[in-house]
């Protein structure tokens, strides 16, 4: 009697699912071989008597445009029962149909051959797709339910991996169409491991050619981020349907890559784990699970919604995308995922490209933010000059979080507890945040001077914190080397690679990309003098004659050379220093894991 009552209740509760929904697909993978899908799609409950459907131009996490249609073609159009019914282009991106009764049945075959956190890929080793790359959608059904059914191809073991709700086995359910759009599918052979965090579920899905032994040992690394990560915020966020996946394909035929999402996130590779990506992949997982926090909950108010249509323009990437970048790192240092020296050091990088970038005098970290639509994987075929006026909001952001970080932690603050309280104010509750509402946030945590001067000076404006303090308070030098000599472009066999940088010794020698230094001073460059070489015999202020070759004309110009602005960044153990105590118990609760 109980078993019969369950079942009509789960009858009558499937029926009412399938009642709500609007879009369904179904997938089959047969010429997978060649990278084809075929994809049969039915709308219904449809309104309008001409109806859309698309393909979208963007992709959650993207912020540029990427034309997905440009890989969908064989496209049919019936009614209900199967009536060829006509369709019309009114723009590259989609068709208008008429003549339907409220249900029409679109098939077309999709082309996808990049594996990576944007684009799909089908051949024989899986079907990994992103979702805006795959499906067509329309737009009046936005807002309803929608199905997806993946014929998997069972010879070749093909299981799914999908933050979408489960129907059946291979049946998934989205709410709406920002959902089903922002929910990645692996489908392949995978493992999975799982371990639970507070009554959810975290999974490692990993499509690889490697062993189990591989996997679990991997698996430690994983638990060790997400376990550091949550002791940050206080709590994992609340995942719909209770669990978390981790989508990682470590294969020879994608593209590397990671790309964050609700409950998921995308994290590609071509270094197997036995060839380096034990090690070097754990950083795209820090990243991506970081950003379940930042970016997918603390939202900015410019990603909402996110548009399929066009490309969002967000001021605030330099904290979503940069403070994250801060964290990557950091976070495995704590987790004893990376020496604590290897990860100081490591800063050097990062904290010379943003502070010695010529960018900051054209844009602050909001105007760098806006850039996102140009360079995020954005295309285009003329010479630009972002060498010079563009620093990634990844990196500015990440030398920001560092700073504010550091210049907490002299006041006896810290900025875990900072994001703590923009998850509080803006996270939990899902409320998009803007950038003054990020900077009235400081002021709560550490007072009106010190958050207007943080926002004023390096938000709106561009300058550079003082550093060297701030570092010295956890033990750490910040010094250059003003005897280095500095030319200010990359010499390979002679010929200047890339534009030279504004300010530099090359540019104001009036040299530019693609001259050919035929001598420096008295030294002529050959197969045994190289054009470092040569620059080994100058020092800061000298001055040289410089003869080049461009275009074919060979010419004369001067340069003076100046002293290197690279810094160096390590502890002061390496320089022969020896920190107090003070200054050990500060490091030690910057770099430390937490529990």
């Amino acid at each position: 009697m109980k078993k019969g009552l369950l079942l009509a209740t789960l009858i009558a509760f499937s029926f009412q699912i399938n009642a709500q929904i609007s879009s369904t697909y179904e997938v089959s993978f047969e010429n997978a071989v060649h990278h084809e899908t075929e994809i049969q799609a039915t709308f219904t409950n449809l309104k309008k008597k001409e109806v859309e459907f698309r393909m979208s131009r963007t992709s959650p996490g993207r912020y540029a445009l990427h034309e997905f249609v440009k890989n969908a073609y064989n496209v049919k159009v019936t009614d209900e029962k199967g009536n060829v019914l006509k369709i019309t282009r009114p723009d590259p991106y989609s068709w208008k149909v008429s003549g339907h009764h409220g249900t029409i049945k679109v098939s077309y075959t999709l082309f996808a051959n990049h594996g990576d956190g944007t684009y799909s890929q089908v051949d024989e080793t899986h079907a990994h797709l992103n979702m805006p790359a795959t499906f067509m959608y329309v737009p009046e059904l936005k807002d309803q339910e929608m199905q997806v059914t993946f014929n998997v191809r069972e010879d070749l073991n093909w299981k799914v991996a999908t933050q979408l709700k489960p129907v059946t086995d291979n049946t998934f359910y989205a709410p709406n169409l920002q959902y089903f759009m922002d929910s990645p599918t692996e489908i392949s052979n995978y493992g999975l491991r799982s371990f639970d965090v507070d009554g959810q579920l975290v999974h490692l899905v990993l499509h690889h050619n490697g062993t189990e032994a591989e996997l679990d040992q991997y698996f430690e690394s994983v638990k060790k981020v997400v376990l550091q990560q949550k002791a940050v915020f206080g709590e994992l966020p609340k995942f719909d349907y209770g669990n978390y996946y981790f989508l990682a394909c470590y294969m020879p035929n994608v593209a590397g890559d990671g790309m964050e999402h609700r409950n998921s996130t995308v994290i590609p590779s071509t270094r197997s784990l036995a060839n380096g990506g034990m090690e070097r992949n754990i950083g795209t997982v820090s990243h991506e699970f970081f950003h379940c926090w930042n970016v997918e909950r603390i939202r900015p108010d410019s990603l909402e919604p996110f548009d399929f249509e066009a490309a969002n323009m967000s001021g605030e990437l330099w904290f979503a995308e940069g403070f994250t970048s801060y964290y990557t790192g950091l976070i495995l240092c704590r987790a004893d995922l990376d020496l604590p020296e290897d990860y100081v050091k490591g800063l050097t990088g990062t904290f010379n490209y943003v502070w010695n970038s010529p960018g900051r005098s054209f844009f602050n970290p909001i105007e760098m933010s806006y850039q996102a639509p140009f360079v995020d994987a954005a295309r285009s075929v003329d010479e630009v000059n972002r060498g010079n006026t563009f620093i990634s909001y990844y990196s500015y952001g990440s030398a920001l979080g560092l700073a504010l970080d550091l210049a907490l932690r002299e006041k006896g603050l810290n900025l875990d507890d900072y994001m703590k309280l923009v998850w509080t104010v803006f996270g939990k509750s899902e409320n998009p945040y803007t950038i003054e509402g990020l900077q009235k946030a400081l002021i709560k945590y550490a007072g009106a001077d010190f958050g207007n001067n943080f926002f004023n000076n390096y938000i709106y404006k561009s300058e550079m914190p003082e550093m060297k303090r701030v570092f010295e308070n956890v033990g750490v030098s910040l010094t250059r080397d003003e005897d280095r000599t500095w030319f200010g472009s990359f010499v390979r066999d002679g010929k200047i690679s890339g534009n030279t940088t504004i300010g530099s010794p090359a540019y104001k020698a009036g040299l530019e990309n693609g001259d050919t230094i035929i001598s420096i001073g008295d030294f002529v460059l050959s197969d045994t003098l190289s054009f470092n070489d040569a620059l080994n015999n100058f020092r800061p202020n000298d001055k040289a004659k410089v003869i080049f070759e461009r275009f074919g004309t060979q010419r004369e110009t001067e340069v003076m050379f100046l002293s290197d602005p690279s810094y160096s960044i390590s502890m002061f153990e390496a320089g022969g220093l020896t920190p107090t105590e003070a200054q050990m118990a500060n490091r030690k609760a910057w770099l430390s894991g937490k529990k």
